[in-house]
């Protein structure tokens, strides 16, 4: 079986994407659009498509389309998604799912009731990090996790200056204010990604900038938010904790890693820095940096990635770690860029082999809610100075099961 997908949002993101999707053979056809026709007929005629549509609303209308992939700003989502399940076409996401408990529900009510495949494109639940921290998780090789913790340490001086204003236009500062913690699958997906738990309840504290630039301004934000850093402990399900940072304003090389994770167990723990991760147990300390290290793809200078801020390039260049398992990828993708840690291959693989088998992929509506929900409510509590507020649960997935196809992409180790 194949089907074909729109790509919606032409911007910075889509391009490695329609590429992925067109060289997949489960995929028979791949188109563009955007609010600016000139940028959907650049990603049509750069990866070599199979054409443009004129606008979102014609996407839903056009019966050559079975998907949809959305990549338009981060506070569009929700609706979009809602708006193309019910006209029937499957659903690829980029983060964050939505930025309000509502538009989560509306997601999974729209899901159970058209039972289509939707699907939120975390890069981090194929971060190498979380993949080795899964399946060590699985082999019970921690003992009983009862801590984690996830960065999102990305200065907004490396790239995303650059990034808001490819696409806010002229009102960029009211779109680079931005919530943190409403951006929260980086640092919370690769945490849930591999401990098999959720978030019940969480405490955060926001900090609230200073730099006077208009940017995390309060009356420049068109979401009256002046916090650039912010930090969330979580509560979790049958015990024990996590916490996440999501850093604006950081003296970090984000270019190098920009997410970062650690878990601790009874009997080992798992400990990754800038350039270093590391597997501890109660014997000493194992040095696994080259097992988790992505292998580039692609030059940062190579003519692609013109429009893309050189700070930012890093993470459209990375392939695959030693610690992924390839063999279930298509062919096609062997010598094709890869991205953010080696996930996008293995996400676009998610997509098209749920579509085509009629199962849920592993980053289904349910589990995208849990990667997601908890931030919006940890940003409720920065705005209460920390009050400790409980996280809602959409439970797990019905019992349609998971594509079985789709291993959890690890080599043994």
């Amino acid at each position: 079986m194949t089907f074909s997908i729109a790509m919606v949002g032409a911007g910075q993101f889509a391009g490695q994407f329609a590429t992925l999707f067109a060289l997949h053979p489960g995929v028979s056809a791949v188109y563009a659009t955007d609010l600016l026709p000139e940028r959907a007929e650049r990603l049509n005629a750069e990866h070599g498509l199979d054409g443009t549509i004129t606008s979102f609303d014609a996407v839903l209308d056009d019966p050559r389309v079975d998907a949809v992939a959305i990549f338009t700003q981060r506070w569009t989502h929700g609706p979009l998604v809602v708006r193309a399940l019910e006209a029937g076409k499957h659903v690829y996401s980029a983060v964050p799912m939505a930025i309000t408990a509502d538009e989560i529900a509306a997601i999974i009510d729209a899901v159970r009731r058209t039972g289509l495949t939707y699907m939120m494109g975390e890069t981090s639940h194929y971060n190498p990090a979380t993949v080795y921290a899964r399946s060590q998780i699985a082999e019970g090789a921690f003992g009983r996790v009862f801590y984690a913790e996830g960065d999102y340490v990305h200065d907004m001086d490396l790239g995303f200056y650059d990034a808001y204003r490819y696409s806010g236009g002229e009102a960029w500062k009211a779109t680079a204010s931005y919530p943190p913690l409403l951006y929260p699958t980086h640092s919370i997906g690769g945490i849930l990604g591999a401990w098999d738990t959720h978030a019940v309840s969480v405490s955060a504290i926001g900090v609230v900038d200073d730099r006077g630039d208009g940017v995390f301004d309060r009356e420049v934000s068109m979401f009256g938010n002046d916090f650039s850093n912010a930090t969330a402990l979580f509560e979790v399900a049958g015990g024990g904790s996590f916490r996440t940072n999501e850093f604006r304003r950081v003296g970090y090389p984000s270019h190098i890693r920009e997410s970062r994770f650690r878990f601790f167990g009874t009997e080992g723990s798992f400990e990754q820095l800038a350039t270093v991760s590391h597997r501890t147990d109660k014997e000493g300390v194992t040095d696994i940096t080259d097992l988790l290290q992505p292998k580039p793809t692609l030059s940062p200078d190579d003519p692609s990635l013109a429009h893309v801020s050189p700070a930012l390039r890093d993470a459209f260049t990375s392939g695959s770690a030693p610690i992924h398992d390839r063999a279930r990828l298509p062919r096609e993708f062997d010598h094709v860029t890869n991205g953010h840690e080696g996930s996008h291959h293995f996400l676009a693989d998610d997509f098209v082999r749920a579509v085509n088998a009629g199962a849920l992929p592993p980053v289904n509506a349910w589990q995208a809610a849990r990667y997601t929900l908890p931030g919006i409510i940890a940003h409720e509590s920065a705005l209460q100075g920390g009050t400790r507020l409980p996280i809602p649960d959409f439970g797990p997935p019905p019992s349609a099961a998971i594509d079985s196809s789709l291993s959890p992409a690890t080599r043994r180790v």
